[in-house]
Parts: structure tokens; C-alpha cells; sequence
């Protein structure tokens, strides 16, 4: 199976950064958040990557050639230059040939515990065209309404233990691509909004740890729990 990461945003939010690499190039331990990603899918045995590449998109391609030269990962990973402006339904239409059959997408700056093998296994059981991971939120997220295993409607933020957001960590159908139109389409309005409305996006629900990091907040509490050895995503 293989793995689409969404890496191409500007990642304004976290300016004092990003002014000089994208997002996803953002160190935790010494590693790009990136390589974090990377590692959670390969042990689960998911090793085929396409990483779409945006803002800043030469240090995504620096990191990865030097990288060949020093690690020995199995991975193979192949970096899609998806454009500056372009949204993230637009970034994964543009990797339409490179995916076939039953496949992953997240997001580039999102860390959790997931246990991806149970994911895919949800995602078949039900048949369904798109799941993606629901997880508990801080407050400053938009929640989703479910009915069961099926997401319903999207809500503006809300807050504690009874709500649920789109945590990322999606398994796609190549069918998601007949939902998105081009480089303006953004993944989570029309597309996932029409899918919940037909009934064909379900939620699997995950109760342990994820965490985004959209802050330098974010990320010096994501540097303190590497550090002190309380990664809760370090599952490899």
C-alpha cells in the first residue's frame, strides 16, 4: 500500500520557522517532522511514499537526497511538486497516477499513535469509499457530527471529550478522485462534506494520542515529550 503526505502548505502559523522551510521540515529530536510521519507508516510495513511538495519545496528534495546517502530505510519515496497555491484536494489530484488501488493520505505536521493496521482493516470492513481518523480535539478545532461509523456533518469548534475532529490518517478509494475537481479544491469542503452527505465517509475513532503541530507552542511540547522519552508516537 502506499502513502500520500500532504507537505506543500505555507504553514503561516508557525512563521518563525517556515520563513526558512516548510512545515513539514520542522525539527522534533533532530528529525524533520516529516521523517516522524514516515516512520509511524513504515511500521506498519507501509513503505511506498508520495509527498506532495509546495512552499519551499527545494528543501524537501535537499533532505531527502542527502538522506539516500546516510539512512537505510525501505522506503521508497518519490516527492511531487504540486504547486504554491494549491489546495490540499487540488495537491492529491495531482498524484492521481500515482496511486491504483486502496491508499493512505495525511497531513505533514500531525503526530499520533495510530494504529494504522486497524485503520485499514476498519476502512475495508465497512467498504468505504473514504475513512478518516477522528480523534478528541484541543478546543481550537472544528468537530464532526457522527451517526455510528459515518460522519454526518462538519461543525465550527467545540471542545472536550464528546466531540471529535478530523485528525488526518485518511484510507482513500481511487473513486476519491472523482470528487476532486482541481488545484482550488480544498479536501475538506466539497469533497468530504458530499462524501459524509452520501454516506460513504467513515470515521475511525481513535481515543489515544495525536497532536498537530500548527504553533511553535506545538511544537516545543512535541520537542519536550521526545526528549524525555514520552513520545507516545514512537511505536517503530
Amino acid at each position: 500500500m502506499k502513502a500520500v503526505i500532504l507537505a506543500g502548505g505555507y504553514g503561516t502559523r508557525i512563521s518563525e520557522e517556515s520563513h526558512l522551510k516548510p512545515k513539514p521540515m520542522i525539527e522534533i529530536g533532530g528529525k524533520p517532522i516529516l521523517w516522524h510521519i514516515l516512520k509511524i507508516y513504515s511500521n506498519y510495513g507501509i513503505n511506498e511514499f508520495a509527498i506532495c511538495c509546495g512552499y519551499k519545496k527545494e528543501k524537501i528534495k535537499e533532505y531527502f537526497a542527502n538522506w539516500e546517502l546516510e539512512e537505510s530505510e525501505p522506503w521508497d519515496i518519490r516527492l511531487f511538486d504540486t504547486g504554491l497555491d494549491t489546495m490540499t484536494g487540488g495537491r492529491l489530484k495531482r498524484i492521481q497516477d500515482y496511486v491504483d488501488d486502496t491508499f493512505c493520505v495525511t497531513y505533514g505536521d500531525g503526530l499520533s499513535d495510530i494504529d494504522i493496521n486497524r485503520l485499514i482493516s476498519f476502512h475495508k470492513e465497512k467498504k468505504s469509499l473514504a475513512t478518516l481518523t477522528a480523534i478528541h480535539p484541543p478546543e481550537r478545532f472544528g468537530v464532526l457530527n457522527l451517526s455510528g461509523d459515518y460522519v454526518m456533518e462538519f461543525h465550527e469548534k467545540h471542545g472536550g471529550q464528546t466531540s471529535w475532529i478530523n485528525g488526518g490518517f485518511f484510507v482513500f478509494e481511487p473513486e476519491i478522485f472523482d470528487y476532486l475537481r482541481d488545484d482550488s479544491t480544498v479536501l475538506e469542503k466539497t469533497p468530504l462534506e458530499t462524501l459524509a452527505k452520501e454516506k460513504k465517509l467513515t470515521a475511525f475513532q481513535h481515543n489515544g494520542f495525536w497532536y498537530p503541530m500548527d504553533t511553535l507552542r506545538d511544537k516545543k511540547h512535541l520537542e519536550n515529550l521526545w526528549s524525555s522519552d514520552k513520545a507516545p508516537w514512537k511505536i517503530w
